[in-house]
């Protein structure tokens, strides 16, 4: 039994989901790091749930079983020289998630030049691990959940407006203008 007592609004708020991270690299060490510098990070009054894969097949896997991913941080070499583009590309083509926001990161910046990659392919942000200082990698969280918050909500918006259309036109087959009016 607990010694403090919860007030009424803390039993009767409900729980909100957790932002899920997904970090996706070979090196364990990004991971560990990654989850020590966010591991308290709230943001509209959510925590986060990190989801990890070691290379490309397993982050695709990932992707495939949660498909609303927040954020998610794919290493460039992994597996294979372009494993994180190759996994970039399959989740916003095959997947067509376009919503969770990608961002590749990369020990090796010459491997994949950044303007070729950035041009290329649909990433949100391109980053080198050592530039991911702890104040530069959260401004990135904080920016890119907000950036996939508002895509939500514009796409709840859109199919609330489908309904609205299909609804109208519904009403305007099953009676003549002349009735409606």
């Amino acid at each position: 039994m607990s010694l403090f007592k919860k007030s009424k609004t803390e039993q009767s708020a409900p729980r909100l989901a957790l932002w899920k991270i997904a970090i996706i690299d070979d090196e364990e060490g990004i991971h560990e790091v990654t989850k020590l510098t966010l591991r308290k990070f709230t943001f509209e009054k959510r925590g986060v749930e990190f989801l990890s894969a070691h290379s490309g097949e397993e982050g695709l896997a990932l992707f495939k079983a949660h498909p609303d991913i927040a954020l998610a941080f794919v290493d460039v070499v992994m597996e294979t020289d372009d494993a994180g583009l190759k996994l970039v590309d399959a989740i916003r083509n095959e997947l067509n998630n376009h919503v969770s926001r990608l961002i590749l990161r990369t020990g090796q910046p010459g491997q994949a030049p950044e303007e070729d990659v950035i041009r290329r392919y649909d990433i949100n942000d391109y980053k080198t691990k050592t530039e991911l200082t702890r104040s530069k990698l959260l401004i990135t969280v904080v920016a890119s959940i907000r950036s996939y918050q508002q895509i939500l909500t514009i796409n709840q918006s859109r199919v609330g407006l489908q309904k609205i259309i299909d609804a109208s036109s519904n009403l305007l087959e099953e009676h003549s203008i002349k009735a409606f009016c």
